[in-house]
């Protein structure tokens, strides 16, 4: 394919298999969801923002290309924060979760996330450990597609949840700038390096992937909080936040 060509590819699938598409997503957004459920979303959620560092710092370690470290270091940054003027993506969801009412160190020790949850979030750091770099910084291509759906949050949670405010809207707002940034990196990247047909194949199915990683998840919440309402052993359930 030609540079036009592969940026095309990876757009389609975004645009087929991004998560904003899911039920659960549109119910969120739409209001439709009582408390407690939205706890549990900001709750299961936090496992896939507690784990980007780790896939990141993992893609780090692996490559010699000191170009793209110096470029990926500052993701990691904007996650755990640097102790000095940036508290961190990590901190602000966990003002999220605690301003809806969930412990803090409960939500850190994601023991009430959804098997199903954890499952998938690993199966992201796992393979970022093991596929190929070209394939690791595709899988990050969801960032395209961010943008629009932490605008339809912010407009869509505040509008229709009276125990949601501005103050826990934060991490969303600042993705507004930091997925563009990154994700316009990365696309070069892949666009750059996937030079031949099976690193170009690779590099549609990594965003595949992570498309189905992120589908996954809401996969979980929709099966345990809303229909059927089969909550498995041992995770969040309303009285325990």
């Amino acid at each position: 394919m030609t540079r036009d060509e592969l940026e095309a590819a990876l757009r389609k699938i975004g645009a087929e298999r991004y998560h904003n598409l899911h039920p659960f997503h549109k119910l969120l957004h739409g209001g439709e969801l009582n408390k407690a459920q939205v706890q549990a979303w900001a709750l299961n959620r936090f496992c896939y923002q507690a784990a980007v560092p780790r896939k990141d710092a993992a893609l780090m370690g692996r490559t010699t290309d000191r170009e793209l470290r110096r470029e990926w270091i500052h993701r990691i940054d904007d996650h755990d924060g640097n102790g000095v003027d940036e508290e961190g993506g990590i901190e602000r969801w966990l003002g999220l979760t605690t301003g809806l009412g969930l412990d803090r160190d409960m939500v850190i020790s994601t023991e009430k996330a959804l098997p199903a949850t954890r499952f998938a979030v690993e199966a992201y750091v796992e393979f970022v450990q093991k596929g190929t770099i070209v394939e690791a910084v595709a899988s990050s291509l969801t960032e395209l597609f961010a943008p629009q759906i932490h605008e339809e949050r912010i407009s869509g949670m505040l509008e229709n949840y009276d125990f949601i405010d501005e103050s826990v809207m934060k991490y969303f707002r600042r993705r507004l700038t930091q997925a563009p940034r990154d994700a316009n990196f990365a696309l070069e990247y892949v666009l750059e390096n996937a030079n031949t047909p099976a690193l170009q194949q690779g590099a549609l199915n990594a965003l595949t992937f992570k498309c189905n990683v992120l589908w996954t998840q809401l996969d979980a919440l929709y099966f345990a909080y809303y229909d059927p309402g089969l909550i498995p052993p041992g995770a969040f359930r309303p009285v325990d936040g």
